[in-house]
């Protein structure tokens, strides 16, 4: 599929021939789902944890006695049951991480990109540089490329005049090609590649 390359200006910079069997796939959501599932349960920190009853810094004794009060049989105040007590099945700290395998993942990468281009939310720019770190200016070419909720994937090395004056546009990512991601490239409208993005992802799956 042919895509036509443009300029951070607006202009036109020639032709571009995207690899079908990356950006031409029919986009399969569950794949999508699967990987960016992954992804999410990946980065949980798993920090949570609450106290259970053998935690608990509270006197062993028996609370009363056996018999005699009619009352219930208790023997620890660390129970659940009452005030103060260990927390019963509460949440202890773990990973939440789970396996997929490398194909799926790819596969998953594949399925996004495709999705992006069929879609034509996918916007092809011949090089992301610019003189100086200007948020203004830059606002100024996004709004000419119609660009409100984006993410932008450089080369292997981001200029970085670029990465800090698009570091502080709203809902605008910024990575390197070697970031790129199921999830991200979801969550944002319009997917923006640099030429040497695209010649780095078709090197990766040739």
């Amino acid at each position: 599929m042919d895509l036509t390359v443009k300029t951070l200006a607006g202009g036109e910079a020639g032709q571009l021939s995207l690899n079908e069997g990356i950006f031409g796939l029919e986009p399969r959501e569950d794949i999508v789902a699967r990987v960016v599932r992954w992804q999410l349960a990946k980065r949980q920190q798993g920090t949570h944890q609450a106290k259970g009853r053998a935690e608990i810094s509270r006197t062993g004794a028996k609370m009363y006695k056996q018999k005699g009060t009619g009352r219930a049989r208790h023997s620890s105040a660390r129970a659940p049951q009452f005030r103060g007590g260990g927390k019963a099945h509460g949440p202890v700290s773990r990973s939440h991480e789970h396996d997929l395998p490398k194909k799926v993942r790819a596969l998953g990468l594949k399925h996004a990109l495709s999705a992006k281009a069929k879609a034509s939310n996918l916007i092809v720019i011949d090089d992301l540089a610019v003189q100086d770190a200007k948020t203004k200016a830059l606002i100024a070419n996004f709004a000419g490329l119609g660009l409100t909720n984006a993410l932008v994937i450089g080369g292997a090395e981001l200029d970085q005049n670029f990465a800090r004056a698009a570091s502080n546009i709203p809902n605008i990512d910024v990575l390197p090609i070697q970031g790129i991601n199921v999830y991200d490239i979801m969550r944002r409208g319009t997917l923006v590649l640099s030429k040497s993005a695209v010649e780095a992802l078709e090197e990766r799956f040739k």
